[in-house]
């Protein structure tokens, strides 16, 4: 297939057809149900994985412990993860839109680096898929936006992982919400720094381990370099996370989970800062975001809540959670078993698609701040910068030949 087509050419969809007619139409017991508790085909939700590396593996394994979910399909760029899949018997393509033109998969797992993340799951979304998507949701915060309209206009689920807004820091947010603590204050989180400008030297593609073209997509056009496309966490320069074409860094990726506790602790995962302090060292010395009711969440060296009587803490007997917070409301575990539950159910998840907007928003304020060195003022409603051309360019991406959302 040539790559560089917008839309699933005669020839994919002729594969994907033949595919489908090799498929036996012997009906198994499974099928029809079984003593287990799965419920039979025609009730269950049929998931297609797309990126299937690293995390998304685990999402994708994490969704099929849910007897309600069936995999169909796997994809990945990368032939060693997408063999791995293909082993236990899944079929693979190393072109999403092979996938989420198959009219029989309901829901896409999307597990591909952040640059692909906006991409993958609106063209999904107008094939009338569902989403579960790894955080951090977008690359820029027009594509999150994006995401969102798309989301509403489509009439879809969307749920963005982060289980440690309900996990790590749940406690944390209930403990200062209980009223031990007095009026919150602060909200501190410590996610990781920024990406940066990526200059390795290209080199030649091994033999059948990866499609590069396909695995830049939207990304400016770069030579290949394993260091570009690797896995290897943080910002060692050795996975894409280091790299500021495919990642926000440790802003957006421990930020989703991070930020994410902080906002919905302070009550504000709907909203956004108005105004963002650069770490001058004097006024600020961590990164400091302020709310339109004076609330403020600091980027420094710890995560909790400064409160009027101290830093909370839970305690023996506290109620988890309090009025006001949305944890566990949705009656789900984890965010894979919340995402199933919504969509059979059709209503938004814990991480519906506009709070997961929200919280990377956040992130991505922090990293224009620190590349321009200086204080920011932000309209959380417009999703502008206040008279500030030179940041509102930073708001969005061009992207590269045909990959438009």
């Amino acid at each position: 297939m040539n790559t560089g087509q917008a839309s699933i050419s005669r020839r994919g969809f002729l594969k994907a057809a033949a595919a489908a007619a090799a498929v036996p139409t012997v009906i198994t017991s499974k099928a029809l149900g079984a003593p287990d508790g799965t419920p039979p085909a025609s009730e269950r939700i049929t998931l297609g994985g797309i990126g299937m590396g690293g995390r998304g593996s685990r999402d994708t394994g994490a969704l099929m412990h849910d007897k309600r979910v069936e995999l169909l399909a796997v994809c990945d760029v990368k032939y060693g993860a997408l063999h791995a899949w293909e082993r236990k018997g899944f079929r693979g393509y190393t072109d999403y839109r092979e996938v989420i033109a198959r009219d029989d998969i309901d829901m896409i797992m999307c597990g591909t680096p952040d640059h692909w993340h906006a991409q993958v799951t609106i063209d999904a979304m107008k094939t009338g898929k569902d989403i579960f998507c790894e955080k951090p949701l977008s690359l820029t915060i027009r594509e999150g936006r994006k995401m969102v309209e798309t989301t509403r206009a489509y009439g879809r689920i969307f749920s963005c992982g982060s289980q440690r807004v309900i996990g790590d820091y749940g406690r944390l947010a209930c403990a200062a919400r209980s009223g031990r603590y007095g009026k919150i204050l602060e909200a501190h989180a410590n996610p990781g720094g920024p990406p940066r400008m990526c200059y390795l030297p290209g080199k030649p593609i091994p033999d059948k381990t990866i499609e590069w073209d396909l695995w830049l997509g939207p990304a400016p056009w770069a030579p290949y370099h394993p260091f570009r496309c690797g896995r290897a966490y943080g910002l060692s320069g050795k996975g894409f996370r280091t790299w500021y074409d495919y990642s926000g860094g440790m802003m957006t990726d421990w930020g989703g989970h991070k930020f994410g506790g902080a906002m919905h602790g302070l009550g504000m995962d709907h909203t956004g800062p108005t105004e963002i302090k650069y770490p001058d060292g004097k006024d600020y010395e961590y990164l400091t975001y302020i709310f339109a009711n004076g609330q403020k969440i600091v980027k420094s060296n710890r995560q909790g809540y400064l409160c009027e009587k101290g830093w909370a803490e839970p305690f023996p007997g506290m109620q988890v959670p309090p009025p006001g917070l949305r944890w566990y409301e949705n009656g789900a575990h984890s965010p894979h078993q919340d995402a199933v539950n919504c969509i059979i159910e059709r209503r938004r998840p814990f991480r519906d698609v506009e709070y997961a907007h929200r919280v990377a928003t956040v992130c991505h304020l922090g990293n224009i701040c620190f590349r321009l060195k200086r204080d920011l003022k932000w309209d959380p409603d417009k999703e502008q910068f206040v008279d500030d051309e030179e940041a509102n360019r930073l708001v969005d991406r061009p992207r590269r030949g045909p990959w438009q959302i």
